[in-house]
């Protein structure tokens, strides 16, 4: 009964969190634009973040690890966060909403590392049961999604903002109800950090899915200005929020399945194969309707790379250390590949514009994914189990 409840807290915590990323991430880009600033400005800022996260998620992991404090630093990047988002609604001018943002990143990076990581905690031998959890995050996603598009059309961008700022406030009183029980370290801090990161099969991994999070990097910060282009409205925006959501279920309700059969090698093979597909869809899609269609593959696209980064981690992660893996999966993916997806986009978007931005995205994936594929073929199965495919 007492887990029972705790995994009802930790659906809740997934709605509500995807639901405020729903109505404030998708439609930053667009706020940008409504305040004048270019595409290399856009992607500047939107690089900000993956920039910050890629030092701030494993220094607060590592911080709640060593000082085993993961419940109150959930909090507090919790309450920074949404301080922060109310401070950026108030602000004009890009060299003031560029500390803004930085100060965001800094708080908002260790949520979903050390809350994955607390879930893997409390689910112990039941990892495979992650996805069903996560599930509820894109449930969330799917339905603040279509009603942020109509707030927004209807009454500008400010919803945007208000609706993040409610559904994080309601998130961290739920956060308060977490039973966060972190794993006692087998050894200490900073020797559990050296045996982690002298894993050979680590670094492997860390590579790909940084091109993997690069990738994603360009549709998470471009794909709205791309649509605009199209003249497509803000509900069709959100409509398109939703099919990637309704993507999701089905892949997060089988991850379990998945991950059995495949492994995190062949959970990410997937992946990178459905963004290759997925960016050139985008690339020659000249109909808003044609987008809702490409969005489809959204769930074998990022569903697949996140729930084999996070069972690797949390695999490899030396006992104790489940909230700095976590950290350094999400700085890898959010922070370099997020980096480089934003400021290398915004270039491609104001030098060959969005369709050939997805071509370049794409064929870069695909590249890195024949290397990935030729890598995987040479290494021996046995010395490498965790990354094998199939």
């Amino acid at each position: 009964m007492k887990m029972k409840k705790s995994l009802t807290y930790v659906k809740s915590f997934y709605f509500l969190y995807y639901g405020a990323w729903a109505f404030f991430l998708p439609f930053l880009a667009l706020y940008y634009r409504e305040l004048h600033f270019t595409g290399s400005q856009i992607g500047l800022l939107a690089s900000i973040p993956p920039l910050v996260s890629l030092f701030a998620a494993p220094f607060w992991g590592g911080f709640a690890d060593a000082t085993r404090r993961h419940k109150r630093v959930l909090i507090t990047a919790m309450a920074g966060g949404g301080l922060s988002v109310l401070a950026l609604s108030q602000a004009r001018g890009f060299w003031v909403i560029a500390p803004i943002v930085a100060v965001y990143a800094f708080f908002t990076a260790t949520i979903m590392p050390l809350f994955d990581s607390s879930v893997l905690a409390l689910l112990g031998e039941r990892r495979d049961l992650y996805g069903s959890q996560r599930l509820w995050g894109a449930v969330g996603w799917g339905i603040a999604g279509p009603i942020a598009g109509w707030l927004t059309g209807q009454y500008g961008l400010g919803w945007s903002f208000a609706g993040y700022l409610i559904m994080i406030f309601i998130g961290l009183l739920v956060a308060r109800k977490l039973a966060v029980i972190p794993a006692p370290p087998s050894e200490p801090f900073w020797s559990g950090v050296r045996l982690l990161l002298s894993q050979r099969r680590l670094l492997i991994f860390l590579l790909t899915v940084f091109i993997s999070g690069a990738g994603l990097s360009v549709v998470t910060n471009f794909l709205f200005l791309y649509m605009e282009a199209m003249h497509a409205t803000r509900a069709v925006m959100g409509m398109a929020l939703a099919v990637a959501t309704i993507s999701e279920l089905p892949v997060l309700f089988f991850s379990g399945q998945m991950l059995r059969r495949w492994g995190p090698g062949g959970l990410l093979v997937i992946s990178m194969a459905a963004f290759v597909l997925r960016a050139y869809g985008y690339a020659i899609a000249d109909a808003p309707w044609q987008i809702l269609l490409i969005q489809l593959l959204h769930g074998l696209t990022f569903s697949t790379m996140w729930v084999a980064g996070v069972s690797f981690a949390a695999e490899i992660a030396p006992k104790g250390l489940g909230a700095t893996a976590q950290g350094l999966f999400s700085s890898t993916v959010a922070g370099f590949g997020g980096i480089t997806g934003s400021l290398v986009g915004g270039l491609l978007l104001d030098r060959f514009g969005g369709s050939g931005m997805f071509f370049w995205a794409g064929s870069t994936v695909l590249v890195s994914l024949v290397i990935f594929l030729l890598a995987n073929r040479r290494q021996p199965r046995r010395s490498e189990p965790s990354i094998a495919i199939g």
